[in-house]
């Protein structure tokens, strides 16, 4: 997939105010072109924002995360498609992704599936009542994504090589826990670099806390995205 570099880093704006989020993006200029808003900014105000952003020619990544009723989700869904929005995030359960895909038809908005949150391990999937593994798991909501028409999935670089190999190119793969080398991975615990993430398949990369709590956030995302570059090694 021919991807521009820029386009590739996924900037998740993870701040409890609009107002941050406007110093962050200042910050960032024009070294990062995609953004991902989610719960703690959208609660704060953040979805107008996120309209604005859109209309000034960025790429915005809705992490929502619907799981509803068939009906809730879809009608949601068709609201969103409205708001020029990129990506939007839903759980990869079968009603749920079938409602999303029926709701964002016609629309240039894109569903990804949330197979399995990459704060989980299998011991969190036992304790909530699976009787599978983090990989099996994934694996059953890729093929249940496939066969929707789901245009793409959230999932962790651990399992974005054995996916990339399943969906080849009919898939658009997207990768939170990506955490640079020697960053803290905080309640990560699925994570990979960037240039692994990317070697693995991956189609874009979420990133959020090693570069909004750096003190230069811009020289992060310009090294993320030196090293998922073509040719970087």
């Amino acid at each position: 997939m021919d991807l521009d570099t820029k386009d590739r880093l996924i900037c998740a704006l993870d701040v409890d105010s609009v107002a941050k989020a406007e110093a962050l993006v200042m910050q960032l200029g024009d070294s990062v072109t995609f953004y991902k808003v989610g719960y703690q900014l959208v609660f704060n105000g953040g979805l107008p924002f996120a309209q604005d952003l859109a209309r000034s020619g960025k790429k915005i990544f809705l992490d929502m995360k619907l799981h509803d009723i068939g009906n809730t989700v879809s009608k949601g869904v068709e609201a969103i498609a409205r708001m020029g929005m990129t990506f939007l995030t839903v759980h990869a359960f079968p009603q749920t992704m079938k409602a999303a895909v029926d709701g964002a038809r016609g629309s240039d908005l894109k569903i990804l599936g949330v197979t399995v949150m990459t704060s989980y391990d299998d011991a969190d999937l036992v304790e909530a009542g699976y009787r599978r593994s983090v990989s099996e798991l994934v694996f059953q909501r890729v093929a249940q994504a496939m066969a929707l028409g789901v245009p793409g999935l959230i999932l962790s670089p651990e399992e974005a090589a054995a996916t990339r190999n399943r969906v080849g190119d009919q898939m658009l793969l997207v990768t939170p826990g990506v955490r640079p080398a020697g960053s803290d991975s905080g309640d990560q615990k699925r994570i990979m670099t960037p240039g692994d993430a990317i070697r693995a398949g991956a189609d874009y990369l979420v990133v959020g806390r090693p570069i909004v709590a750096a003190s230069d956030p811009k020289a992060v995302a310009e090294a993320i995205q030196a090293e998922i570059a073509p040719g970087a090694t």
